[in-house]
């Protein structure tokens, strides 16, 4: 009998453990909308603390290492704000755009817009339309709308300066007198927190959480 009731025990044990599971990964929903608001707002600081540091405008082609390459820190543009800001929350858009350039080479714009055939891990994550491609390939892609309201905090936007010249900023949790959310961009003169959501012509919408737990 005590051998049996042991057994009893034991199966009685792991059963209350399997729909403890069950009850938690049900309740997961909830949690992972908050690991995103968290994210996204940790993403918003790191664009504004970028706002501290002095940076001289150059889109120079530079030689980088690989991974987690970057300029030198006093110099950049656009898209290394928004690199510089992913890689403080321990996200290398460096390797996620190459492997995801690598693998789907057609996808992105480099053989149409710089007659390249190869991918180019110097280059490749610093040019605002391969990451266009990037975040709409592994990120979410929001509506393009002329509402301030549905811009929020950590949301990635595009925009065509003209001329087809492309342009990128990270929507930040602080306000202008306007009530619209400042864009965290460099645009000539380093990275600063401006109220230009609706300056130019927008041309993408995306919120990026980092690569897939069973992506490598």
């Amino acid at each position: 009998m005590p051998a049996a009731r042991k057994s009893l025990q034991v199966l009685l044990f792991f059963s209350f453990t399997l729909l403890l599971c069950v009850s938690l990964l049900a309740q997961g929903a909830p949690s992972n909308q908050a690991q995103r608001r968290a994210f996204l707002h940790k993403l918003s600081n790191a664009a504004i603390e970028r706002t501290t540091h002095v940076v001289r405008y150059n889109p120079a082609y530079v030689r980088i290492p690989y991974p987690s390459g970057d300029v030198p820190a006093d110099t950049g543009v656009c898209t290394d704000e928004v690199i510089r800001s992913y890689r403080a929350l321990g996200i290398d858009l460096q390797k996620e755009v190459h492997e995801d350039m690598k693998a789907n080479f057609w996808a992105y714009p480099n053989h149409l817009r710089w007659m390249q055939i190869r991918t180019d891990t110097n280059i490749d994550h610093r040019r605002v339309p391969n990451l266009v491609v990037f975040f709409s390939r592994k990120g979410e892609t929001l509506p393009i709308t002329n509402k301030s309201e549905d811009y929020s905090p950590g949301d990635l936007v595009t925009w065509d300066l003209g001329g087809n010249v492309p342009h990128i900023g990270i929507v930040v949790d602080k306000k202008s007198p306007s009530g619209r959310y400042l864009v965290v961009h460099n645009i000539g003169q380093g990275p600063k927190a401006e109220d230009v959501l609706f300056h130019w012509k927008i041309t993408g919408h995306y919120r990026y959480f980092g690569p897939h737990p069973s992506e490598p």
